[in-house]
C-alpha cells in the first residue's frame, strides 16, 4: 500500500493528539494553495509527528513530509471539485458522525474525563476539530464516489488484472474455510411478551406522571450503547432504524412518547428529542424478551437429534437446512457469507471467535454438536456447523479465489480511475506550492507554481 493512501485515511479519521511540537519546532506558513483551500506547514508537521509516533515509517524525513503533502494535495483538490460542484453537506449529517464517534471514544477509553486526557483537549474543542474533518472526509467521499459510480469488475476484467501479476509475485491466501449452519431460534411465548410490554407500559406510565424519560433509559433499558447516555441514540435518518422503530420515532413530536414498539430487537418506547428535516434524534428503552432455559434446551436436544440425523445418512445437512432452521440464510443453504467481500470463503483470522473454535475440531463434512449463538439481534440459540470445503495456504487462483481476486481487481479499477481524475484536475486547478517543497519526487505532475 502506497503511504499517501495510509495518509489519507489517518489525517481524516483522527484528532491531533496535540499540536504543540509542531508549533515550538516551526514558524507556521502557507506551504501550498489549491484552488482557494490551503496547506500549512503545522499541517505537515502534525500528521509527520502522528507517524513518527507509529514508528514502521520507512524513508527520510524530507521524504515522508513531501508524501504527506502531496496527500494534502489531493484532499484539496477534491475539496475544489465539491465546491465547483456544489456538492453540499448537511449540518444533520455532520452531527450524526460526530455523535457515532464521540461514542466510540467513550466506548474505548471509559468516560468523558479519560477522552479529554487522551486527546489533551476539552470535549468541545474535540468536536469542533472533528467537525470540520467530518464535513471535508464526506465531501471527499462524495467527489470520490462519483468518479468510481458505475465501475464493475468483470469476469473479463478479473482474468486480466491475475494475468497481469507477475508468477514471483501472485499473494499467499491462508487457509480458506467454507461454512454452513443450521439454526433453531426457541421459541417465545405470548405470555413472555405481553410480560414486557406491561413492564414498559409501566415506564410510560411513570415518565407520563413526571419522572425523567433519561434517568430510566440509564437504570432500565437493555441497549447498553444507549442506556448511558440517558437512552439518546444521536441523529439518525430514514433507513437506519427498524422499519417499526422508524415508523413510530417519525411520527412523533418534540418530547413526545410513543405507545410500545415492538422490533426483532424487542419492545421499546421512544421520546423524541428533536428533528432536523429528513434525521432525529430520539430517546428509547429497550426491553428484551429472554428465551427461558427450557426453551434453549429444547432447541439443543432438536439440533442433537438432526444432528444424529445427518451422522447416519438419514438425511442431508443440505436437506436438513431447508427442513428445519429458523435461520433465513435456509434459502441459500445455510451458508456464512463474509462480510468482507460478499464470499462464502473465509480466511481463518476472519471467523468468528466462537466459530473458529469449532471448526478448528472438525473435518470438511463432518457436522458439529449444538453450539451456543447469538441471532442478529442478539437473541439466545443454537446451531450446527458444518466445513463444505477447506483450501490449505496457497497461492491465490481464479479457481479458489475468485471472490478475493474479483475485490483486488475492483481496488486497481478504483484507484486508476481516481488517479486518472487528479492527472486531468491537477493540471488545470490552482495550484502553487512555497520553493521549500518543489525538490519533492510527487506522483503527479502539479504544474507547480503555474
Amino acid at each position: 500500500m502506497k503511504l499517501r493512501k495510509i495518509f489519507a485515511l489517518i489525517a481524516l479519521v483522527t484528532v491531533c493528539v496535540s499540536t504543540t511540537y509542531a508549533q515550538q519546532q516551526v514558524i507556521d506558513k502557507i506551504v501550498a494553495v489549491v484552488g482557494k483551500n490551503i496547506i500549512m506547514q503545522s499541517d505537515i508537521e502534525e500528521q509527520y509527528m502522528q507517524f513518527r509516533l507509529q514508528g514502521g515509517i520507512k524513508g527520510s524525513a524530507s521524504s515522508i513530509r513531501c508524501e504527506i503533502l502531496e496527500d494534502q494535495l489531493f484532499q484539496k483538490l477534491m475539496l475544489n471539485q465539491a465546491e465547483l460542484d456544489s456538492i453540499e453537506v448537511t449540518d444533520s449529517q455532520v452531527e450524526q458522525e460526530l455523535d457515532y464517534r464521540i461514542r466510540y471514544f467513550l466506548s474505548q477509553l471509559g468516560s468523558q474525563e479519560k477522552v479529554e486526557k487522551y486527546f489533551n483537549k476539552t470535549m468541545n474543542e474535540i468536536k469542533d476539530e472533528l467537525r470540520e474533518n467530518i464535513k471535508n472526509q464526506k465531501l471527499i467521499e462524495e467527489v470520490q464516489r462519483n468518479i468510481v459510480e458505475g465501475l464493475s469488475a468483470t469476469p473479463s476484467d478479473v482474468r486480466e488484472f491475475f494475468n497481469s501479476i507477475p508468477s514471483d509475485s501472485i499473494p499467499m491466501v491462508s487457509a480458506q474455510y467454507e461454512i454452513a449452519q443450521l439454526v433453531k431460534r426457541p421459541p417465545i411465548t405470548l405470555d413472555e411478551k405481553l410480560e414486557v410490554k406491561d413492564r414498559l407500559y409501566d415506564l410510560r406510565s411513570r415518565i407520563l406522571k413526571g419522572e425523567r424519560f433519561s434517568t430510566l433509559a440509564l437504570l432500565y433499558s437493555e441497549d447498553p450503547g444507549s442506556a448511558k447516555k440517558g437512552g439518546e441514540l444521536g441523529f439518525h435518518g430514514r433507513g437506519e432504524f427498524a422499519p417499526e422503530f422508524e415508523a413510530a420515532a417519525f411520527a412523533l413530536k418534540d418530547g413526545e412518547i410513543s405507545e410500545v414498539v415492538e422490533t426483532e430487537y424487542g419492545f421499546h418506547i421512544i421520546q423524541m428529542i428533536e428533528r432536523r428535516g429528513d434525521y432525529v434524534n430520539v430517546r428509547h428503552i429497550l426491553l428484551t424478551v429472554k428465551v427461558s432455559p427450557e426453551a434453549l434446551q429444547q432447541a439443543y436436544m432438536e439440533l442433537d437429534t438432526i444432528a444424529n440425523l445427518i451422522r447416519n445418512d438419514s438425511i442431508t445437512f443440505d436437506e436438513a437446512v431447508r427442513k428445519y432452521s429458523d435461520e433465513d440464510d435456509k434459502v441459500n443453504g445455510g451458508y456464512l457469507v463474509n462480510p468482507n467481500n460478499g464470499s462464502t470463503m473465509f480466511a481463518a483470522e476472519e471467523l468468528d471467535q466462537q466459530v473458529s473454535v469449532v471448526v478448528n475440531r472438525l473435518q470438511v463434512g463432518e457436522v458439529s454438536s449444538p453450539v451456543p449463538m447469538k441471532t442478529k439481534n442478539d437473541k439466545d440459540a443454537y446451531r450446527l456447523l458444518i466445513i463444505k470445503r477447506k483450501t490449505t495456504p496457497h497461492k491465490a487462483n481464479l479457481q479458489d479465489d475468485y471472490a478475493l481476486i474479483q475485490q483486488w481487481t475492483m481496488q486497481k479499477l478504483r484507484q486508476d480511475a481516481i488517479n486518472k481524475w487528479i492527472e486531468a484536475k491537477s493540471n488545470k486547478a490552482y495550484v502553487k506550492i512555497s520553493d521549500d517543497y518543489c525538490g519533492c519526487d510527487f506522483q503527479f505532475d502539479w504544474k507547480i507554481n503555474k
